[in-house]
């Protein structure tokens, strides 16, 4: 069987700017102040470079490894260390500097409050948004709907626009969409922390039942070692953007809290 998720040599670089030490004579204010005027007209919806150092940062560099389908994957690192970048980029959100990724099924992605869905619309037309943009019929969408207001609590706002929800209900309803609508790849960062504590178990409890009924591969992120330990398997830990080990996840988790 093939793998449902291989990455290859995946980089993400970004620039970041710094501004100028300031100038001391009035030849290089006037340098400077020439050089910034032609760049504005070149560039006009531009940073005026004449006034800012570039420096590239490296937020994942040279990461390879590969999913089995069914597996549950911890994704875990100090911050800063390419997590979420990760995630976005298995999300298609961004798109990679070098190196690929083959994905052999539909992924459903939980990375930040709010994400996918749209803030005029209330939480019932939300829930066919997402199901549409997984590429399921509404037919589809419909017969699990019921499922997803009973797991999300929010059945008394279900008819209310999002944008008027507390953080707690975005996700509780995002998880709940994303958990219902059968993706074969579940991608979860470390929005789950925003609910409470009895909301994160019924979470893991739900993921944990859907990868092992339904072999549904997830990616978890998340700074709490205990729910990664109850859910995952395997674990992959990234250091400065790099990937410092990939393994059983009770190996990677010692590696992690000893560095």
């Amino acid at each position: 069987m093939k793998p449902i998720i291989t990455v290859e040599h995946l980089s993400k670089y970004y620039e970041i700017s710094h501004q100028k030490r300031g100038v001391d004579t009035f030849v290089e204010s006037a340098t400077m102040f020439g050089k910034g005027l032609i760049e504005r007209f070149r560039h006009p919806f531009s940073l005026n470079r004449a006034h800012v150092d570039l420096e590239e940062f490296h937020a994942l560099e040279d990461v390879s490894f590969e999913i089995e389908p069914g597996d549950r994957v911890g994704i875990i690192g100090r911050n800063g260390a390419g997590k979420s970048t990760l995630l976005k980029l298995l999300s298609r959100i961004t798109e990679p500097t070098r190196g690929r990724i083959i994905m052999r099924g539909r992924a459903a992605s939980l990375l930040e409050v709010g994400t996918g869905f749209h803030p005029e619309l209330n939480g019932r037309e939300n829930i066919y948004l997402n199901g549409a943009i997984l590429g399921m019929k509404r037919a589809e969408v419909k017969a699990k709907f019921d499922e997803i207001v009973a797991f999300s609590g929010v059945e008394k706002f279900l008819d209310t626009p999002v944008k008027r929800y507390s953080s707690g209900m975005y996700v509780r309803l995002a998880f709940a969409v994303a958990a219902h609508l059968d993706p074969e790849i579940l991608l979860i960062d470390e929005v789950l922390a925003v609910g409470d504590s009895e909301f994160q178990k019924k979470c893991i409890a739900k993921m944990n039942d859907i990868s092992r009924s339904e072999g549904r591969t997830i990616l978890f992120i998340s700074h709490n070692t205990s729910a990664i330990q109850s859910l995952c398997k395997t674990g992959i830990l990234l250091k400065a953007g790099k990937l410092a080990a990939a393994g059983k996840i009770n190996d990677v988790l010692d590696l992690y809290q000893k560095n």
